[in-house]
């Protein structure tokens, strides 16, 4: 168990004054961040000694193709709120979202269908068309360039489909289509879609010892630590202990799986990402892909490993497939009839991953409330309506009190606001603004959205 250089490597050691201090529980090959424990300080010291507040996090969820616009709606507020069948999974959390009408990215409109409108979505910048990629940064690499020395992940970026390579009929570069988040305005950053890989960035996990279970590695420093705390922060420490074990369980085969789509592709001569899934060793239900996904990501936040993320559950044009849900077409095909109740059900599904979650962040205690009053998640959409691949509006919803500075339970309605006042990135600013990084322009927006 260490907060302290004592026992071994400083995660803190260089960081700038009022850094995180965390626990960590290590062992051979591996560093276990833990979660905010009341015995112990979770998060720094003021100069006085008491404990300063929880961080507060951001994460964007992105779902391709645009939703089935009959059914999403949200009429009323609070535990009353009355919601479409789309978002019907998100009824236990009515109090704690937010469903945004008629925003809108004006860089994604007039300028071709699919990846003209994805590559900008957490940006708003303009695209360049052509072999040169050229975008702008988005607002999770934004907060991470601002506000990621406090943790040892800067962000973290995950994926639930490979990208593609090559160029849409608009001439737009299809890595536009198959990232949302950007270091630069050249560069996306490199997506994590092996959930192995993901685990064991978390933890630290490598050398020799990488298949042998991590809980069984920091077994002595755990005993030790629960000794130490009190009874309330045991049984924390037996649930996140759990937690993890479970998580692990799940991850153990798709190690073996990413072996073996590896050994595939060197055969086949050819990159893996170019396979098709499962043969390129990502797990053949995305149900339990996406699961595991957030569930990492949940981890992440509850750590305080990172307080930044992008998760894509799936990429624009997106090739998934769902048979479990009765619906025959891939996803993009499955757009283009998006009034139907098969794409009813694709865009519950997708709802459903934002409401498996927040649901996680809630039940995760922190301070004097849970991991989701100090997070925001945004999940979005690079268009409306598959059929018509209309993106004068977005689908999105918020959830989460990011530490109390933004107000939930709302259905905020701007498509009757004038283009200048409906702007995606105005609410990008907002947000920024109440995780301290306080800009003056992004994207196309140099003021902040009314009555967030």
């Amino acid at each position: 168990m260490s907060d302290s250089p004592r026992t071994g490597h400083d995660p803190d050691r260089g960081r700038p004054a009022g850094a995180s201090r965390r626990l960590f529980l290590r062992g051979a090959g591996v560093t276990m961040a833990l979660p905010w424990l009341e015995s112990v300080p979770a998060w720094g010291l003021t100069p006085a000694g008491a404990a300063t507040a929880p961080p507060k996090r951001f994460a964007a969820l992105f779902m391709g193709c645009g939703v089935n616009p009959d059914h999403w709606w949200a009429k009323g507020s609070g535990e009353t709120m009355e919601l479409g069948r789309c978002l019907e999974s998100l009824a236990p959390l009515r109090a704690r979202i937010n469903v945004v009408n008629g925003l809108f990215n004006r860089r994604a409109n007039g300028v071709g269908i699919h990846p003209g409108q994805t590559g900008n979505i957490l940006s708003g910048a303009s695209l360049q068309k052509g072999a040169e990629l050229k975008g702008g940064i988005s607002i999770d690499q934004m907060l991470a360039q601002h506000l990621g020395e406090a943790t040892d992940q800067p962000s973290m970026v995950l994926g639930c489909e490979q990208p593609i390579t090559g160029y849409h009929e608009t001439n737009f570069s299809m890595a536009y289509s198959s990232h949302i988040s950007w270091q630069s305005a050249t560069s996306p950053v490199p997506m994590e879609v092996y959930p192995s890989l993901a685990f064991d960035a978390l933890f630290d996990n490598r050398g020799s010892k990488r298949n042998r279970s991590i809980l069984d590695r920091v077994r002595e420093e755990a005993a030790g630590l629960e000794r130490t705390v009190s009874a309330a922060d045991r049984a924390k420490l037996d649930e996140y202990l759990t937690s993890v074990r479970e998580v692990e369980r799940r991850v153990v085969p798709m190690r073996k799986d990413k072996a073996a789509g590896d050994a595939r592709a060197d055969a086949a001569g050819r990159p893996a990402l170019t396979m098709p899934r499962p043969a390129n060793g990502l797990p053949e239900d995305i149900r339990e892909h996406m699961k595991l996904m957030c569930d990492l990501l949940a981890l992440g936040f509850q750590t305080d490993r990172t307080r930044i993320a992008t998760l894509l559950l799936c990429r624009d044009i997106s090739g998934l497939f769902y048979p479990f849900l009765n619906v025959s077409a891939a996803h993009h095909g499955a757009s283009h009839d998006d009034h139907s109740e098969a794409y009813l059900r694709v865009t519950q599904l997708y709802v459903g991953q934002l409401a498996y979650l927040a649901s996680r962040l809630e039940a995760m205690p922190e301070g004097a409330g849970t991991v989701l009053d100090n997070t925001c998640l945004l999940f979005t959409n690079s268009m409306w309506s598959g059929s018509k691949h209309d993106a004068s509006k977005v689908p999105l919803i918020l959830a989460g009190g990011l530490g109390g500075t933004l107000q939930t339970g709302r259905v905020l309605d701007f498509r009757d606001r004038g283009d200048d006042r409906r702007k995606l990135c105005s609410l990008y600013l907002g947000l920024m603004d109440r995780m301290g990084v306080k800009l003056d322009r992004f994207g196309d927006a140099d003021t902040r959205l009314e009555g967030l």
